[in-house]
């Protein structure tokens, strides 16, 4: 189900408030995902311009229909005026922004290209040249970082589900088994459980493919002794989780087992860390200290989680800071994986994945499969 009306009213409500701020009298949307959070239009295509009294939606005609009938439900979006799309949507959106009030009209920066910008500002010159266009940032997206109490019920339930989904994982991920057929069981398994569809591409890395932290399922067949990274996700009412585990194909190598053990170290230690009012990088430094007594600093090169919701990458980053920009603090009703890893080359790697919300005391886990021992199937 889509949020409830008084849900968007209080996300409309938010991000009106950064208005005076910014000096902008409306916002244009054009990040999907942003559309569908202000609007619960789920479309792959549309414009949404949020200005101070109305919400307008610019879809064409193969959504009309879909808008109408959610705009007779709970979940109706307040103030929407809806504009159809004659020829194209950058057209529709300047007739808008024409007949509108606002003068100032803030745009998602990292969302437009250069060339549709400058052809947005020709064509507002030309009709309306009162008319500014301003660039900002991550206005939506800020927002979208801390849940609301439905996000929260929606993204619980997805996480729930990858249980049954690891299950089948682990049954598939046997000796001689190739490890496109073992995703594409973990992809059955994600429909059977009630998901949309998988979150991204199911990764499933065998060997020395383990190394390969966003490696994907070929035809290798899992070997014994092998290292297994099994790495999926599901989108369930447009909501994303993550989940990954590390299991061993035999008996595990000493090796392989030391490797294994610093990781689960390194994720406890991350999850401990959480807390509200720290730097997310804070709960970075707690994993990267760990790897690094084990001598494994260098074999752990990306982040250590990313924010949830909407998309499968999204607010807050879960890493290392970044030199001239702020700094994540973390805030109750945030979401995001801890997902520490470690990886040499030619032998194999490493990584376990959970997802997680803050709370007002720490995190509470949202992702109930074990991982305490290194599985060996």
């Amino acid at each position: 189900m889509p949020a409830a009306s008084h849900d968007l009213a209080r996300r409309h409500a938010a991000i009106r408030e950064r208005f005076e701020p910014l000096g902008i009298a409306a916002l244009a949307v054009t990040h999907a995902p942003n559309v569908r959070y202000l609007s619960n239009h789920a479309g792959s295509a549309g414009i949404l311009v949020l200005a101070r009294d109305a919400v307008h939606l610019i879809v064409d005609f193969r959504y009309r229909e879909a808008v109408e009938r959610l705009q007779s439900s709970p979940q109706a979006c307040p103030q929407l005026r809806v504009w159809p799309v004659p020829d194209s949507y950058d057209e529709a959106l300047v007739e808008c922004l024409v007949t509108g009030e606002a003068a100032r009209v803030g745009f998602e920066a990292a969302h437009v290209s250069v060339a549709r910008h400058a052809w947005l500002e020709r064509t507002l010159h030309a009709r309306a040249p009162g008319i500014e266009l301003l660039p900002t940032e991550q206005i939506v997206e800020s927002a979208r970082a801390i849940k609301d109490a439905f996000e929260l019920s929606t993204i619980r339930d997805a996480a729930s589900r990858l249980t049954p989904v690891a299950e089948r994982a682990l049954a598939a991920a046997r000796a001689g088994a190739r490890e496109r057929d073992v995703a594409g069981a973990i992809e059955a398994a994600l429909r059977e459980a009630g998901f949309d569809r998988p979150a991204f591409d199911t990764i499933v890395a065998s060997g020395p493919h383990a190394a390969l932290p966003h490696y994907r399922a070929g035809d290798r067949r899992l070997t014994a002794g092998d290292l297994v990274v099994l790495d999926f996700g599901g989108v369930l009412d447009g909501y994303c989780c993550d989940l990954t585990r590390t299991i061993a194909i035999g008996p595990a190598a000493p090796e392989a087992a030391r490797l294994y053990e610093a990781v689960r170290d390194a994720q406890a230690a991350a999850l401990s860390a959480v807390r509200p009012g720290i730097p997310a990088s804070d709960v970075d430094r707690a994993a990267r200290a760990v790897l690094e007594s084990h001598g494994l600093g260098e074999a752990f090169g990306h982040g250590t989680g990313h924010g949830l919701g909407l998309d499968v990458h999204e607010e807050p980053r879960i890493g290392r800071p970044r030199p001239g920009a702020a700094a994540a603090v973390l805030q109750p009703g945030m979401v995001f994986t801890i997902e520490p890893g470690a990886y040499l080359p030619g032998f194999g790697g490493v990584r376990i994945e959970d997802d997680v919300v803050v709370t007002d005391e720490g995190c509470a886990l949202l992702t109930s499969v074990p991982r305490d021992a290194l599985v060996v199937r």
